[in-house]
């Protein structure tokens, strides 16, 4: 069976989904293949920083993700254990005031995210086929698809494949795109809570005792909140006790409103994973062009996934809809962006790592040394604050050896 389209999208996901639904809404002929029949919880990928936010807005998708059940934090808490709770919470950082007409950070459940877009995609023109098997590039060229679906093979003929099939991305494999990975920095888990106590405009960032914490609240009562560790500690929170375990370890005392999640009720699974950065040696061939976590990904400790996700939806996308070349080379100006995209957020997840996931006396001394150095030289900030106003409105500067050095001698 033989059908024909403009562009494949192979993945629904985030980058998948929103590249779709910008392309079908602008004419083009696109098909969306999906292994997925229904979206899982993956324990990641739903916080869009006001970034990532913004590109949202840029590309006519802001709306779809509210009415996925999204919503805007416009706070920023650091919690830090020489710190009153209160006190800290009173010195959060405005998220609503980072970047023009941004409200915040945009959260919205991952599942929730890549359902609406994919249906905003149909909605569009696209046609979306769900619970697909093998996908395979055609054997003679790029210029086709071949996917099996209910013991039947279906081939697309198309201009261009895209693919957005994630972290293990089978396209990425045959077009003989080589990935590199890191080793892990430190291990992370996480957990969805209904937490109706939890302050809804209020994300929260600390690290007390044995891990690092973040929290990330959406509407309806809602919170989403993750555990990163050091890497001796090995799995945590993997037994059948471990949902208790997990909610346990967040009672913090510099953490405020710790009680709304130490009481909170779990409302989706707890898993652990380990986090490392990777990257693309090229992320384009001939009739092949690489988004999203298949053409790498950043250490989620900046919480950066859906935001590049969402970047690279938009670049291809003005590629696309502004050429008549869809060639390798017309990605060129995509692929070296998002090379050096890639490289700034390597740098600051390198030292949100070494200052966050580290513990003991020695690491919080670090911590507060660092926290003096950063009010007498805002530019050591700069490294973390591209996570929220994104790599490319901060200068190269703050991402040199020099300012490194700066920051991790504190």
């Amino acid at each position: 069976m033989t059908a024909s389209a403009d562009v494949v999208v192979v993945g629904g996901g985030i980058a998948g989904g929103a590249l779709a639904t910008v392309l079908a809404r602008a004419g083009l002929d696109v098909v969306v293949l999906e292994r997925q029949t229904v979206y899982r919880d993956k324990v990641r990928g739903e916080v869009f920083l006001p970034w990532g936010a913004a590109e949202a807005r840029t590309l006519g998708l802001e709306q779809v993700l509210l009415d996925a059940g999204g919503g805007y934090a416009t706070r920023l808490g650091r919690f830090e254990e020489w710190i009153p709770p209160e006190e800290a919470e009173s010195q959060a950082i405005p998220l609503d005031r980072l970047l023009p007409g941004v409200p915040g950070s945009l959260n919205v459940g991952h599942p929730q995210a890549c359902e609406a877009l994919v249906r905003a995609a149909e909605a569009a023109g696209a046609r979306v086929v769900r619970g697909v098997g093998e996908v395979t590039l055609g054997a003679h060229d790029r210029t086709s698809v071949v996917y099996e679906l209910d013991d039947l093979d279906h081939e697309i003929r198309c201009r261009l494949v895209v693919g957005a099939d994630g972290r293990r991305s089978g396209i990425r494999r045959q077009a003989g795109i080589d990935l590199e990975e890191s080793a892990p920095a430190s291990m992370a888990g996480g957990m969805l809570v209904d937490a109706p106590a939890w302050p809804a405009h209020l994300n929260a960032t600390g690290t007390e005792r044995d891990v690092y914490c973040l929290v990330f609240p959406r509407p309806a009562g809602m919170v989403r909140v993750y555990l990163l560790w050091s890497l001796d500690q090995g799995g945590r929170f993997t037994g059948p006790e471990r949902q208790r375990e997990f909610l346990a370890a967040c009672r913090l005392r510099s953490l405020p409103h710790t009680d709304a999640i130490t009481s909170a009720t779990p409302a989706g699974p707890c898993s652990s994973y380990p986090m490392t950065d990777s990257w693309c040696d090229r992320i384009t061939d001939d009739g092949v062009v690489l988004v999203g976590d298949a053409a790498g990904w950043n250490d989620p400790v900046i919480g950066q996934g859906v935001s590049i996700a969402l970047r690279d939806a938009r670049m291809v996308s003005e590629v696309l809809l502004g050429s008549s070349s869809w060639s390798a080379a017309a990605f060129a100006g995509y692929a070296e962006e998002r090379a050096e995209r890639m490289r700034r957020l390597r740098a600051a997840a390198h030292v949100a790592t070494v200052l966050r996931v580290a513990f003991g006396p020695e690491a919080a001394a670090r911590r507060r040394r660092w926290f003096d150095l950063a009010a007498a030289d805002p530019k050591v900030l700069a490294p973390l604050l591209a996570a929220l106003v994104g790599p490319d409105r901060v200068g190269a500067e703050a991402f040199t050896n020099d300012v490194a050095e700066r920051v991790l001698s504190a």
